[in-house]
């Protein structure tokens, strides 16, 4: 379980295809102190670390995560958000988070607010997944409040904060992000429909 508070960006710096699975090897300032066996969220997708060696990790993404991620489309040098799972004993200080991607959206557009960023992603609403303002929505692993929603869209602003601190400075029009929605939405919802 996470906390959708980024702990630090990660660059890839290398991909390697293996059948239908990708290995990431991922540098971070993290890296030295995970171990092997470790759960890490890479862009909000709860992956296991499998080796280390000099300042990086790998994990492994299978075809099912890489279908229904970003992760997939990676290049060499791109940032990912970088999250260890939550303490129990410690604060929960962005909403629930499972690690586990619903779907993914679509940046539609990034306006500059003038200290603030306001950035809008569509997604396909066919898979029954809602925001609501001021409710929380994962992106990219990012603990977000939902500004604005309509059926099939929604905005979040960023504060310069997490624009520096994450991969959101590297979003633009046109890129796909991994969407988590919220666990307690996605609950009521269900309900709702029985």
């Amino acid at each position: 379980m996470f906390t959708g508070i980024i702990e630090t960006i990660g660059r890839v710096i290398e991909l390697k295809k293996d059948q239908d699975n990708l290995h990431l090897i991922i540098q971070s300032d993290i890296s030295n102190d995970l171990k092997i066996d470790q759960s890490v969220a890479h862009n909000g997708v709860c992956l296991t670390v499998v080796a280390m060696a000099d300042g990086t990790h790998t994990v492994t993404a299978i075809a099912e995560t890489l279908n229904k991620s970003n992760l997939g489309k990676l290049k060499e040098g791109d940032l990912v958000n970088l999250e260890r799972c939550m303490q129990m004993n410690g604060r929960l200080d962005g909403h629930i988070v499972q690690g586990h991607v619903d779907q993914t959206g679509s940046c539609t557009e990034v306006n500059d607010r003038l200290g603030s960023w306001e950035y809008t992603f569509r997604y396909d609403p066919s898979e029954g997944n809602v925001t609501v303002e001021k409710g929380s929505i994962c992106v990219n692993g990012i603990s977000l409040t939902v500004v604005n929603s309509i059926e099939n869209s929604f905005s979040v602003a960023i504060i310069p904060y997490t624009y520096e601190h994450t991969n959101m400075q590297q979003i633009k029009k046109g890129d796909t992000v991994n969407l988590e929605f919220d666990i307690i939405g996605k609950y009521v919802a269900r309900l709702m429909k029985q």
